[in-house]
This record gives structure tokens, sequence and C-alpha cells, in this order.
């Protein structure tokens, strides 16, 4: 498995991004600056990358120019992060069978990965599945349901790709609690996946230039009865309005070590056989409940933290920059095993078995 993950050109530290959008913000009338400059405070996000210059989102009317801008947007970075991710894996655009794509920021009907396919040289036969409605836990999901696929077709290569501009989606005037964490909390950025099923040739290990290839074990999907409401879109005339519950971090602490424990203990496993960790950084509370909740030492989150705090919460795409830092920054030892995770609109868990 090869990961490549990639972020727009445009960066700028958090002050920087409280002053442009508290403007946006406050177009409809007057409200408290004090709260959303404490808001932003406590994401613990210092810098982020946006999909557009800080002028240009001053001057996007409506929805029809934010979801223009987000289909451009997304296939520069969309092409950019598959065909890094081929040849990372030492593979031809040409040679990849299935491609799955999932964004949560923007509507693009063809889809991101049809508009990038002649771009990039995918053939015209290839499988397409666009995912949607995932969010943040898509990233994981996608990584689940590409196993799943090479398992029935195990001389194959499939990718999966992540876009997510969640700039493009702040609303103008809206001064909800909601609104107001989001402006502050999530960022840009597109990552891309590349595996390979198991009789098509070596998927695990460590190569020359020292980037582990893990391969993945096994994949589990939760869904909690009664949770629609703790995240996800309200969809509009303005466009997605962000729905961002309290309860989430309370969900976490209720639910995902039970959900971990009896996703190991399928495969003979415990937390303590688990070397690496690779957590969507939902913000500081859910972190602090993924730490609490799994009882995990403060190394086990550190690229999580690392990841919150230099490119911010990229949705579905956070997992798998967190992933590509992981296997260059930390690669794991040969033969031991990883958890990617991440949670969701659902509300949904996303569990993701690894091998070095």
């Amino acid at each position: 498995m090869s990961v490549q993950a990639v972020v727009p050109v445009h960066k700028y530290s958090q002050a920087q991004l409280t002053t442009a959008f508290a403007d946006l913000i406050a177009s409809s009338g007057p409200y408290d600056h004090q709260l959303l400059e404490r808001f932003h405070a406590n994401t613990g996000v210092k810098s982020r990358h946006l999909a557009l210059p800080l002028e240009r989102y001053a001057q996007l009317a409506d929805f029809d120019q934010s979801n223009d801008a987000f289909i451009e947007v997304a296939v520069e970075l969309g092409a950019e992060a598959v065909t890094r991710a081929v040849q990372a894996a030492g593979l031809r655009p040409e040679d990849v069978d299935l491609v799955l794509s999932t964004t949560i920021t923007g509507l693009a009907v063809p889809s991101i990965e049809a508009r990038i396919a002649g771009r990039v040289g995918l053939r015209d036969d290839v499988k397409r599945l666009p995912l949607v409605g995932l969010g943040c836990a898509a990233g994981a999901a996608g990584i689940g349901r590409m196993h799943d696929y090479l398992l029935g077709h195990p001389r194959e290569v499939a990718v999966l790709l992540a876009v997510e501009l969640c700039s493009l989606t702040v609303q103008r005037g809206d001064r909800s609690v909601p609104n107001l964490v989001a402006s502050g909390l999530f960022g840009d950025g597109a990552a891309a996946v590349v595996a390979v099923g198991n009789e098509h040739g070596e998927t695990s290990g460590v190569v020359a230039d020292g980037v582990a290839h893990p391969r993945v074990v096994d994949g589990r999907s939760r869904l909690y009865p009664d949770t629609q409401q703790a995240m996800g879109w309200h969809v509009g005339a303005s466009g997605l309005s962000i729905v961002l519950g309290a309860e989430v971090p309370d969900l976490v602490r209720r639910h995902v070590s039970d959900d971990v424990d009896a996703f190991l203990a399928g495969h003979g496993l415990t937390r303590a056989d688990i070397a690496w960790w690779v957590c969507h950084p939902g913000g500081p509370k859910v972190v602090e409940a993924l730490r609490d909740t799994l009882d995990l030492p403060p190394e086990a989150l550190a690229l999580t933290w690392d990841s919150l705090e230099r490119i911010g919460n990229l949705s579905s795409a956070s997992v798998l920059h967190i992933l590509a830092d992981t296997l260059t920054l930390r690669p794991p030892p040969p033969d031991s095993y990883g958890i990617a995770m991440a949670m969701g609109p659902g509300f949904a868990l996303e569990l993701v078995l690894l091998q070095a």
C-alpha cells in the first residue's frame, strides 16, 4: 500500500484566518468576536492550507461560485495526489482497475475521479466508485472498502482518493456555534492510497527508501443508533451548513474502546498488540476522548496532534495524511500491527487493522 498526501499552496496562520473569517461571519450584523477568537484558539490549530487565496473568499457570492471553485481545485489536488501515489507504488496509471473517491465538501457530477481520469492516464474501462456521505470517516472506510474489493479481485490494483476543501463550506453571516468552531478547525487537502491484491505482488514490508508499505488485514464499520444529529450537513440554499454536536466526545468515550477491543479480539489481538495508532484529528476534545477511552500513551497520538496543529482537520483526508506521516516519519517495525480509525456522520466509527 502506498499513501501520498497533498495540500494547497495557500498557507495561513490561525490568526490570519480568524481575522478573515470574522469579517465573513460578521457580514449579517454584530456578533461576539471574542467568542470566535476563543473557539479558534481552542482548536489546537496553528496554521491551515486553503483552496483559494484568502482574499478570494469575500468574493464568493453564493454556493454556485463556491462549488465551482471546489470542482476546479479538487480536480487539481486530486490529480496530483493520485499521480504521486501511483508513482510511489511503482505502478503506472493504466495499471489501476478500480478508483474510489470520497468528498463531503462539494458536489460534482461527474464525480471527481471521473474528471481526473483522462488527466492522470487512467484506462477508459477503469471501475469507479464515488463514496458520499461518510464525512470524516470516509478515509478509513475507503481503505476498508478497497480491501474488500481486492479480496475478490486479488490480481487487481485499486486507488482511493479523498479530497476535502472545507474552507469553501464556511457559511457567511452564520453566527451559530458549529459554524464558528468549524471556521477555526477545518482545513483543505487531499490524499490518495494505492493498494494491490495479494496475487498481484508484494503488498507489505519496508522498501529501500525506508517508507513502510503495510498490508490491510481487515476493516470494521460501526453505526450507532439514534445519533444522526451528532454530525453532518444541513443542505440548504446557501450550501452546506455544518451540524456538529457537543455530544461527539461523549460518544467516543462511550463506544470506541469496546468496539476496538471486539474488532481486535476477532483476530486474536488486544490493544497491547497494537504498535502504532493512526487516529483522525476530530478536534482536541475528540482526540483527548480517544486517548482516555483507549488508555493510550502520549506518543501514540503525537502525529495526530501534530497534524491538527499544522494543517487542521481535513475531514476524510486527515486520517490518510496521518497514515502518510506515520509511514514516512515513524516507519512501523516489520510485522507490527497498527490501527487506522476515524469517526463521521451516522454517528459512525470506521476501523482498519494494518500490518507492516
